[in-house]
């Protein structure tokens, strides 16, 4: 399935080194959280706790469903630990970054895309394959702008 969407995507013009790490998005609004355990097709890649985040143009852009250049959502990925009959969070294993700029983005719905290894604010997992590794998973969302998450209120 990857081979086949490299074929069809676009060639990436935006370097996803170009996405910086949203520095103190735990104090943005929480959009929502949700659990990926075993059994899900999603496991392998994103089992997990997921907390998802947006700065204040990314709240217009859930409220709105226009996203304005400068719109941040942020996929904080913890493992998900199990203590007794609880479910806390472990390490983290990846902070996952849509940042929104439809000129600089283009080929990838106006999103660059980038995950930050565990706890690093350096250390890039995505880098120059966000066409593979992300956008080829958000483009079934383009009704959406490419967008998975809903805001709740």
């Amino acid at each position: 399935m990857r081979v086949a969407l490299t074929i069809l995507l676009p060639p990436l013009l935006a370097l996803a080194a170009d996405v910086p790490y949203p520095e103190g998005y735990r104090n943005w609004r929480h959009v929502k959280s949700m659990v990926i355990e075993k059994g899900h097709p999603l496991y392998e890649p994103f089992g997990g706790i997921h907390h998802i985040y947006a700065n204040a143009k990314a709240v217009a852009g859930y409220r709105t469903g226009k996203w304005a250049d400068g719109a941040v959502i942020v996929f904080d990925l913890l493992e998900a630990v199990r203590d007794g009959n609880a479910v806390v969070e472990g390490p983290r294993k990846v902070v996952g970054v849509m940042h929104r700029d439809a000129k600089r983005y283009q080929d990838t719905g106006g999103w660059g895309f980038e995950g930050f290894k565990g706890d690093s604010k350096t250390e890039r997992v995505v880098g120059a394959n966000a066409a593979t590794a992300c956008y080829g998973c958000h483009a079934g969302q383009k009704e959406k702008s490419y967008v998975f998450s809903a805001m709740r209120d």
